[in-house]
């Protein structure tokens, strides 16, 4: 079983730490096995979290077992991180272990040196401290995290749990990763500089909202050409009505509400079956392959073809 282990040293941010415990725990195998092992551990057998004292069942040992090794934020300086922390990360990296940041938790991870000549990121408060004390890694404060293959980083707290989804996704694909976001109650879509890459069943919508048929109706015929006016017929109004109504309800256009519920219905198709992009592009309602490919890649910021190599995680553990 895939081994994750959350890094705790004294000042540690709790929801930096409780984020990927809380996420990996709860994954579970389509056959309902337990996608992960989770365990915590620190130089130290008790860690002050400032609110509050905890003890640290395992060692720094603990990550020479690791698959995956998460290290939190923590209000502390990483000049203040023990050597043989940065020793143990060091020689995790070479053997092959991927490790994690989680928002402030970048500096940390800078400390190694592991993430010289990388892109990287981190809470956008402290982004430029992050690039000034480290000039040699690429910060772009901008994104929600960065995905290097062994090494990942991602910015504020919230983000990190878009993270562990992401890592999750990546392991062992969307419906794993969907019912794992389930479980943790995230929003369906996150607003952000990097494209999400989470596969969600729909675009967000409040819940009881007056559009709900309506949009129940343009899911189910997202796959047809579908104009305003026959949306505004549907909904038995004026589509400059329509337009006030779905930016009041969903905060977007209409047109552009279906485009997003196209993708992630090219999205599933991509992960879920071995159609060619030509065949997912007429089943997700594009007009052409070509339209398909310029709006998914704006959209989610790869193409298709890179989409469905990265996503198609296996789903046996």
């Amino acid at each position: 079983m895939h081994t994750v282990a959350v890094l705790v040293l004294d000042q540690v941010v709790p929801f930096d730490m409780s984020a990927p415990i809380w996420a990996f725990e709860r994954a579970r195998l389509p056959d309902g096995r337990s996608a992960y092992r989770v365990v915590v551990c620190g130089p130290t057998p008790e860690v002050d979290a400032g609110t509050f004292v905890m003890r640290v069942p395992h060692g720094l040992d603990a990550l020479a077992d690791a698959d995956t090794i998460i290290i939190p934020g923590t209000a502390r300086s990483e000049d203040d991180v023990p050597p043989e922390v940065l020793d143990a990360l060091r020689a995790a990296a070479a053997r092959g272990t991927r490790i994690a940041s989680i928002c402030i938790g970048a500096f940390v991870f800078a400390a190694t040196g592991l993430l010289n000549g990388l892109r990287a990121t981190t809470h956008w408060i402290t982004a430029g401290e992050l690039a000034e004390r480290y000039p040699e890694i690429e910060v772009d404060p901008d994104v929600l995290y960065v995905d290097n293959g062994q090494f990942l980083t991602s910015a504020g707290a919230a983000a990190g749990l878009d993270l562990c989804l992401h890592m999750i996704r990546r392991d062992h694909g969307s419906a794993v990763a969907a019912d794992a976001a389930r479980l943790s109650v995230v929003p369906l879509e996150r607003e952000g500089g990097q494209a999400q890459f989470i596969v969600h069943a729909r675009p967000p919508v409040p819940s009881g909202a007056s559009m709900e048929p309506l949009l129940d109706w343009m899911r189910d015929n997202c796959g047809r050409e579908l104009t305003l006016a026959e949306i505004a017929a549907r909904a038995g109004t004026s589509t400059r009505t329509l337009n006030r109504r779905f930016r009041e309800q969903t905060g977007t256009t209409p047109l552009t509400w279906l485009h997003r519920t196209r993708v992630h219905r090219a999205q599933y198709l991509l992960e879920t079956t071995t159609h060619s992009v030509d065949r997912i592009a007429l089943q997700s309602g594009f007009g052409s392959p070509t339209a398909f490919r310029d709006r998914f890649k704006r959209v989610v910021g790869i193409s298709p073809h890179a989409y469905r190599r990265s996503f198609r995680g296996s789903t046996t553990g």
